[in-house]
């Protein structure tokens, strides 16, 4: 609630609107008597009780607008003349962000994004962001001192002089609060580390791997997170693990660095992301003894028990206040003793003890002591759960809308979530869901993150998986998956059609988008791209659990919409693994059809994914799988009777064949241009005749290639957008030609406006150096232009050295000191 030196003038105000139902008197004395609560709270530093104070005013207020949808608009005119700036959000924020009125009508289809998606930064112009990735710890953190005395000791050492790249690893239970001792040492050391903190979460890249990422994929994808935070981004980002695990080195070479790796299981996740600067250091965090760190990196391996009772006494006294555990010292030592010291249990004590007014310390020890003793007695190895214990109660006192949504909770295939998402799981409103979610804050079961999202914890989501299992119907389980990936469908066909146009899309969802609200176009809306990024691990936990519960219809659509991220970023494993997903969906969707409209989306679904699974094949040398792959597409694209999409299928084909069978390729696209002119796919033509254009000029057959390429570069121009960084590359493909046919002014010219185009084109860097390359040949073909070689060379080989392959780069740099030594 707002409270401030204005409050005596506002009183009156805010009297009568709390009295809308009742008596002025009461309401100022319910006013009044807040007011002196939250003095009494700040006095004493007790946050918690300033928040139950908040929430109970805040519950009446959602109960006001409830009752009558205007009272929101009163109170935003009370409020505007105390806090002009403040009232709109204020009004939104207590309400829910929800309509209560006449207006809201209809189902959910998504829950919209209730989140803060980080928009990649810029470069700033003194130089690269400095990352700041280590989550803050929420709550009072106490205890631990020893053991933050050891990281201090081995890992925060001063900057200045040379030294080792100092490992440790926080092993030990969980719940045992390994994280939150990272995240606080972390916060504590940020001015050792210049060059900033890195955070890499193994427990959400383990959703990831699969057998066809391989035990590495997870520490690969690991590496790519941090080199895109590092000077240098993504721009050619190394498919391998070796290779990415080199440019990590060669990028940390020269930067103090603390990367904090969470949840890891295997060596391997640590040994790749040990950065080569001096002073850097990496702290892990386990619930395996890594012996293997120790022996071969020198890691000190730190175990973290549960807390004594002398710590479990200083948790609780943060948590509840030093006077209430004093007044009960012995229920006190009993809670934490029944809580096993694990922080994460003696948090849900805590909340309980805070939250239930008139709950002594003994009656919960009682409570919980028979809980833990019927669990003992159904255990198959005769020991008792502390946190199962501690988790019953608790849950059991849970509202039922709170209680169902927990329960729904632990079905979802992911542990971090918006309020969005929890709205859909439970098929209830978003401000409904945020209400719920308020409880399970205030009860300890779920975390809310920095970024407006919730996290559960691992063992909690087991207990409320184990009582959706028992307490929800048996169909349940499978109409939140399907509702929760219908909210990822649209969510992420939104972000597809914000990033590309222009692309061709099977998914007939033109219906399904009309009736949502798109999130990106609205003003101040998230990036679509970020969002992707970020939400990547929950889309393909859905694209599997929808495959798992037979949604075939809607994994297949929800993976075609999927890949546009990887148009833009090189996960490759997980391109690889949503694309077979869809195939999969897409092939038993063909085999249930019912009518020959099923049967067609179904088939071209399957023909347009196995032609996109080519793409990923190919990067990794796949080459025969890609050509399976292809052969079933150009099948099942000509048996669907799409046109668009067989000529599409016949481009893939065409750059399939580029590499092993050129002269082959030229047939491939002659009929990808035949078929999109058929279809008035006027910019499927332009990429066809590219292609085309190129092909031909491989096989020595200049001057048609030259008259089909001036063709690609003027439809691509003149569209209503126009595509640069394809007209680069056309000109570029140009400039070629001319250099064949002995044209070499005109390959000159060419070629510097296609460098030029492609430079200032988004994401045309590697295209750029291969103009330049190309330019640098045309040029020391020709003679006497020294020094346009030597410009060109070393730009090229700069702009491979920022996209990591320093392979080219160091030939390119050879060829210049031959140059020279001649």
């Amino acid at each position: 609630m707002i409270v401030s030196e204005s409050w005596e003038r506002a009183k009156t105000g805010l009297a009568r609107f709390f009295g809308r139902r009742g008596s002025d008197a009461q309401a100022e004395a319910e006013l009044g008597s807040a007011q002196r609560e939250l003095d009494r709270a700040r006095a004493a530093g007790d946050t918690h009780a300033q928040e139950l104070v908040r929430e109970r005013l805040r519950q009446r207020l959602e109960e006001i607008f409830r009752a009558d949808p205007a009272a929101a608009g009163e109170l935003a005119q009370l409020l505007s003349a105390l806090a002009p700036d403040s009232s709109r959000t204020f009004v939104s924020m207590v309400s829910g962000g929800v309509n209560h009125g006449p207006a809201f009508q209809g189902s959910h289809i998504h829950g919209g994004i209730t989140f803060n998606v980080q928009q990649t930064p810029a470069p700033a112009a003194g130089g690269p962001v400095r990352p700041d990735q280590v989550p803050l710890v929420t709550v009072p953190f106490s205890n631990r001192r020893a053991e933050l005395a050891a990281l201090d000791e081995t890992l925060g050492a001063p900057a200045g002089g040379a030294r080792a790249v100092a490992v440790d690893v926080l092993d030990g239970l969980p719940g045992v609060g390994k994280t939150a001792m990272a995240w606080q040492w972390a916060a504590r050391v940020r001015e050792l580390f210049p060059d900033g903190q890195l955070y890499v979460d193994f427990a959400a890249l383990r959703d990831q791997v699969t057998p066809l990422t391989g035990p590495g994929g997870d520490v690969s994808e690991a590496l790519a997170m941090c080199l895109r935070s590092l000077p240098g981004g993504d721009l050619g980002m190394p498919d391998s693990l070796a290779e990415r695990t080199n440019l990590f080195r060669s990028r940390t070479a020269g930067l103090r660095l603390l990367l904090v790796l969470d949840d890891v299981n295997q060596p391997g996740q640590v040994r790749a992301l040990i950065p080569k600067g001096p002073g850097s250091a990496v702290l892990a965090t386990s619930q395996n003894r890594l012996r293997e760190l120790a022996v071969h990196e020198g890691a000190r391996l730190i175990s973290v028990g549960p807390l004594d009772e002398h710590g479990g006494l200083e948790l609780l006294k943060d948590r509840c206040g030093a006077a209430a555990v004093e007044a009960e010292p012995e229920a006190a030592r009993r809670l934490v003793e029944l809580c096993g010291g694990l922080p994460v249990a003696l948090q849900v004590v805590a909340a309980r003890l805070v939250t239930d007014d008139g709950l002594t310390m003994a009656e919960l020890a009682a409570e919980l002591g028979d809980e833990a003793g019927r669990l003992a007695a159904l255990a198959l190895d005769g020991e008792e759960s502390e946190v199962s214990a501690v988790l019953g109660p608790t849950y059991r006192l849970l509202p039922p809308g709170p209680a169902r949504l927990y329960r729904l909770l632990g079905w979802l295939p992911f542990g971090v979530f918006d309020a969005g998402v929890a709205a859909v799981a439970a098929g209830i409103d978003t401000g409904g869901a945020k209400r719920h979610l308020r409880v399970l804050v205030r009860a300890s079961l779920v975390e809310p993150m920095s970024d407006g999202r919730y996290r559960m914890h691992d063992l909690v989501r087991l207990h409320a998986r184990e009582r959706a299992a028992e307490e929800e119907p048996a169909t349940e389980q499978a109409a939140l998956a399907e509702r929760v990936g219908g909210h990822y469908l649209v969510l992420t066909a939104f972000a597809d059609r914000a990033l590309r146009k222009e692309r061709l899309r099977i998914a007939p969802l033109a219906d399904l988008l009309r009736e949502a609200a798109d999130p990106f176009a609205a003003p101040g809306g998230p990036p679509p791209l970020e969002w992707l990024d970020t939400e990547r691990p929950a889309v393909l936990a859905v694209l599997r659990t929808a495959v798992r519960h037979e949604l075939y219809t809607l994994a297949w659509r929800l993976a075609e919409a999927f890949t546009v991220l990887f148009l833009y970023r090189r996960y490759l494993g997980a391109w690889q693994e949503s694309l077979e997903l869809g195939i999969e969906a897409a092939a038993a969707a063909v085999a249930r059809a019912r009518t020959p409209g099923e049967l067609a989306e179904a088939m071209a679904g399957e023909a347009r994914l196995r032609s996109l699974l080519s793409r990923p094949l190919l990067d990794l040398g796949e080459r025969e799988r890609a050509g399976e792959e292809l052969a079933q597409a150009v099948a099942r694209a000509e048996a669907s009777g799409h046109l668009v999409l067989r000529a599409s299928v016949q481009e893939f084909l065409g750059r399939y064949l580029d590499i092993v069978d050129p002269p082959a390729a030229v047939e491939a696209y002659r009929r990808s241009l035949e078929l999109n002119e058929r279809a008035g796919e006027t910019r499927g033509a332009a990429l066809a005749t590219f292609f085309l254009g190129r092909a031909l000029d491989a096989r020595g057959d200049h001057r048609e290639a030259m008259a089909l390429l001036r063709r690609a570069l003027g439809e691509l121009e003149n569209r209503e957008e126009p595509d640069r960084r394809m007209a680069g590359r056309v000109r570029a493909a140009l400039g070629v030609v001319h250099g064949h046919l002995g044209e070499t002014e005109e390959a000159i010219r060419e070629l510097r406006e296609a460098v030029d185009e492609l430079g200032a084109a988004s994401k045309g860097m590697q295209y750029e150096a291969q103009a330049l390359e190309q330019l640098a040949g045309v040029a020391r073909r020709a003679g006497g232009r020294t020094e346009l070689v030597r410009e060109c060379l070393s730009r090229a080989a700069d702009i491979h050295e920022a996209l990591g392959d320093r392979d080219r780069a160091r030939e390119l740099r050879e060829r210049l000191a031959d140059d020279a030594g001649e």
